[in-house]
């Protein structure tokens, strides 16, 4: 991919929707931007995307002092999540607090950015092949343009060429999309942070699930040590769940795959312990009831976003795709580790536990969560695919002149840590934090400190 130039960028359309103060001394602005589905068809259909701009009103007083002020984007972790006003919590005042005004962005197909789910579909599309062909366009390279596109809007009328610039926040998948960014319009930025989310580099996601597969093992050994009661309580539901259709609020099927889903959360500030609850709910009512009450099945529904967030569900194995199909990596991969199959472990003695899944998507997802069933076959098709584009360029990456921070976890279940050392050494000018001190969430559980050390990184001062 080539960088657009500033002449051949075409001008697409904002609208601010309306503007007002939280309390705090936040000043926000909501806008709407009309972006090219397909940037290779720039005067093709369009797509809205919603960004939120916050601006600190001790920092900038005027419409003129606003302006001065840089912005720093921040990049979701998915891929399929919005930024919920509610989210942006802790880590808003320290950036704030450095002389930045932020900018939310809705990803493309989440939140009020034309969002994509089973009950929106766009009329046009008619087609299993319709939908998987629309959904090409929802990866890290499109998020970029489409900030490429916001960025020139909001900063193109400045004459100073590193004033049009601006600094990015990547959490988890966001870091993916900073690394996509690096790669084809590094001209656009002027830092990069990322927390969690040094990419791995890779064309087909075979190796991250091998990896994820033994930090997932690890997780579970640190449940199982923690509540060992738990091994034949989990045994019990899966049984109970094999045995009986359990449906969900929506109609989904709660099946033993699906409750091994819950594991998901392991790599999660404190997950394991909200799964121990879920686990213990669920006994207590088999043990009263024999069989789930509707709370304890809204509480497993509330723990799982796969019907709010399809994108996550669709997309996932996507986003490490380069010119291969990732054909249900996951699902391939855990073939060769009987602990996760509760065929398998169910005919072995009580004592022997259950694993529960992680970050992973299989195919029966999409017949057990209701709102994914219209997507199966949109899904096979994807996973089929191999003619994806390219989302990094490592010889570009090698010869990186953008600063990039980076907040690195040892012990992150999501984004392996070996993986992303050797996407530090590729990714030149990288400079890292590494803790075992934090997890995956770190950013949102200990905000001062994650951004505190990336701001020091930035500095670049060394004894």
């Amino acid at each position: 991919m080539t960088q657009i130039s500033p002449q051949a960028t075409p001008k697409f359309g904002s609208e601010v929707l309306e503007s007002y103060v939280l309390k705090g001394g936040v000043k926000v602005v909501e806008r709407f931007f009309n972006l090219p589905l397909d940037y290779k068809e720039p005067e093709g259909e369009k797509i809205r995307v919603f960004a939120r701009s916050m601006i600190p009103t001790d920092k900038a007083k005027t419409p003129e002092e606003e302006d001065k002020l840089p912005i720093l984007v921040y990049l979701q972790g998915g891929p399929g999540h919005e930024v919920p006003l509610s989210d942006i919590s802790g880590y808003t005042g320290e950036i704030h607090e450095k002389g930045y005004q932020t900018l939310w962005l809705d990803q493309r197909g989440t939140g009020l950015s034309t969002p994509f789910s089973a009950d929106i579909i766009p009329t046009r599309l008619k087609t299993d092949q319709d939908i998987a062909d629309y959904l090409k366009h929802f990866r890290a390279d499109n998020i970029v343009n489409d900030c490429e596109a916001i960025r020139k809007t909001l900063l193109g009328h400045k004459t100073n060429p590193e004033e049009q610039k601006w600094t990015i926040l990547g959490q988890s998948f966001g870091g993916f999309c900073a690394i996509t960014y690096l790669s084809f319009h590094s001209a656009g930025l002027k830092e990069v942070f990322t927390t969690g989310g040094l990419a791995p580099l890779v064309s087909q996601p075979d190796i991250v699930y091998e990896h994820t597969v033994r930090r997932v093992i690890t997780r579970n050994e640190v449940y199982y040590k923690k509540y060992p009661q738990d091994v034949k309580r989990v045994r019990d539901i899966m049984a109970y769940l094999d045995g009986n259709e359990v449906l969900s609020s929506n109609g989904g099927r709660l099946s033993p795959a699906r409750f091994q889903q819950l594991g998901m959360d392991f790599g999660m500030h404190n997950g394991i312990d909200r799964v121990h609850q879920l686990v213990f709910h669920a006994v207590n009512d088999l043990e009263l009831f024999g069989r789930l009450s509707n709370k304890t099945i809204s509480l497993i529904e509330g723990a799982q976003g796969f019907d709010t967030n399809p994108l996550f569900a669709i997309l996932h194995e996507p986003i490490y795709c380069q010119g291969a199909a990732a054909r249900w990596s996951a699902a391939r991969t855990l073939e060769q580790h009987p602990q996760f199959h509760w065929s398998q472990v169910k005919l072995l003695a009580d004592t022997e536990p259950v694993y529960f899944t992680g970050e992973m998507i299989f195919p029966s997802m999409f017949d057990d969560y209701a709102t994914l069933r219209p997507l199966k076959g949109a899904a096979e098709i994807l996973a089929a695919y191999d003619g994806w584009g390219p989302l990094w360029d490592t010889e570009q990456l090698a010869k990186n002149t953008v600063n990039v921070s980076a907040v690195q976890y040892v012990d992150d279940m999501y984004v392996d840590f070996d993986l992303s050392q050797n996407t530090a050494k590729t990714i030149k000018n990288t400079e890292q934090y590494i803790t075992n001190q934090l997890v995956h969430s770190g950013l949102r559980e200990a905000p001062k400190d994650v951004m505190g050390r990336l701001f020091q990184l930035s500095k670049r001062e060394y004894n």
